[in-house]
């Protein structure tokens, strides 16, 4: 059986490699020994065939096959805030 593949939602931090973006996702978690809400960040390199983005974009990734040494991402789709 297939395993499903991970999905994130990001922020595009940065555009200025060739056909890859650097997405920044955050998470908030309740602290397991003081059980405060902690808010956490991660860069993640994704791939970006199209080109299309710019930083401040919100967009949504998912996990793939390794493409290079740090990219392990690919861009799916650009998400609308209404």
């Amino acid at each position: 059986m297939r395993q499903q593949r991970k999905v994130l939602e990001g922020i595009v931090v940065s555009t200025k490699m060739d056909k890859t973006a650097v997405v920044k996702v955050s998470r908030k978690f309740r602290h397991p020994k003081y059980n405060k809400l902690v808010k956490k960040n991660k860069k993640y390199y994704a791939h970006n065939e199209k080109e299309g983005l710019q930083e401040g974009q919100t967009v949504q990734i998912r996990e793939c096959r390794p493409i290079s040494k740090t990219k392990r991402w690919i861009v799916t789709g650009s998400i609308t805030l209404s």
